[in-house]
């Protein structure tokens, strides 16, 4: 009984000392609320053949990036669900794009496909934001897209 007693605060102590490092459920990941000023100059998608040299081998990795390509300032608005903000420094969805991220995490591809669907809707960042954290994204099948995503 004594020894209940004695692990029940320990366990207690130990849970609260974990808590620190658990993400939090309402934790937003980094992005910019508003669009790059428009002399400012984001850092490049990378091309099809910096992918290839970076070891891209499937066909929805090449166009994951074209179609990132095309929407820079907008993924630049866009959270991206991996956190990639706290391990990578990613200030937003372009950040994956403009390193080989997104081409190794699918989280990023689904959301940068998603973002390029919503925009060609008409749908503001805010809205795609929105379908973001409400991971309408997951239901994009990267190996299933093609020329005209």
């Amino acid at each position: 009984m004594r020894t209940a007693l004695l692990a029940f605060p320990i366990a207690l102590l130990t849970l609260g000392a974990s808590a620190q490092w658990a993400a939090p459920t309402d934790d937003v990941p980094a992005y910019h609320a508003q669009p790059p000023a428009p002399e400012t100059t984001l850092p490049p998608v990378l091309t099809e053949a910096q992918l290839r040299a970076a070891g891209a081998t499937l066909p929805w990795q090449i166009r994951v990036y074209a179609l990132a390509g095309r929407i820079p300032r907008v993924l630049y608005q866009l959270p991206c669900n991996c956190h990639c903000d706290r391990a990578l420094g990613h200030t937003s969805l372009q950040s994956c794009f403009s390193g080989t991220h997104g081409m190794e995490c699918s989280t990023c591809a689904q959301e940068g496909v998603y973002a390029y669907r919503m925009t060609k809707q008409g749908k503001t960042p805010a809205e795609i934001r929105a379908g973001i954290a409400s991971h309408a994204y997951e239901a994009i099948d990267l190996n299933s897209l093609s020329g005209q995503s």
